[in-house]
C-alpha cells in the first residue's frame, strides 16, 4: 500500500511555477496574506521568478483571474488570496460563496491545484489575526497547501 502522507521538509518548490490572485480590497490584510504566501515559497525553494502575482479589484473578481492563469497550462498551481468582512447586507454571503465555488470549478476543470485563501471574517480584528496574527497565518498555510497538492500530484502521476 503506498501512503501519501507528506511532511512540509518533503515539499517539491524548486523548478515549479505558481500563480498568486491577490484582491485589492482590504489591501491591508491581503498585503499580509500575499506576503506570507511569497515568503513560504521562497522557503520551499520556488525562485521569485517563479512566481507570478495578478492584482484583481476584489476576492469575486479571484475566479475569473485563476480561469485564464490555469487555462495558460504555465502553472503548476494557483492561489486566491483575498478578504471579505461581513457587513451589514447579504453581499458577504454573496460574494464567499461565490468566490469559493468558483475556485473549486476552476481546480477541478483544469485538473491544477487552485487554492482558495480567502479570509472569511465578521470583522477587521479577525483578518488580522489570521494574517500573521494570534491565528496562524493563512496566506502561508494556502502557499503551504499549494506545495503539499503540487507534491502529492507529482507523485501520484510517477506511480
Amino acid at each position: 500500500m503506498a501512503r501519501y502522507d507528506i511532511e512540509h521538509s518533503e515539499y517539491e518548490g524548486a523548478g515549479r511555477r505558481f500563480a498568486i490572485v491577490a484582491a485589492r480590497f482590504n489591501a491591508d490584510i491581503v498585503d499580509r496574506l500575499l506576503e506570507g504566501a511569497l515568503a513560504c515559497l521562497g522557503e520551499h525553494g520556488v525562485a521569485s521568478t517563479d512566481v507570478d502575482v495578478v492584482r484583481v479589484p476584489g476576492a469575486f473578481e479571484i475566479p475569473l483571474a485563476a480561469q485564464r492563469l490555469a487555462a495558460t497550462g504555465g502553472y503548476d498551481a494557483v492561489v486566491g488570496l483575498g478578504t471579505v468582512i461581513r457587513g451589514e447586507t447579504p453581499h458577504f454571503d454573496y460574494v464567499c460563496n461565490e468566490c469559493a465555488r468558483g475556485v473549486a470549478a476552476v481546480s477541478l476543470q483544469h485538473d491544477l491545484p487552485v487554492i482558495f485563501g480567502v479570509l472569511t471574517t465578521d470583522d477587521h480584528a479577525q483578518a488580522l489575526a489570521r494574517a500573521g496574527g494570534a491565528h496562524g497565518h493563512k496566506g502561508r498555510e494556502a502557499a503551504l497547501a499549494a506545495l503539499e497538492m503540487v507534491t502529492v500530484l507529482g507523485r501520484l502521476a510517477s506511480r
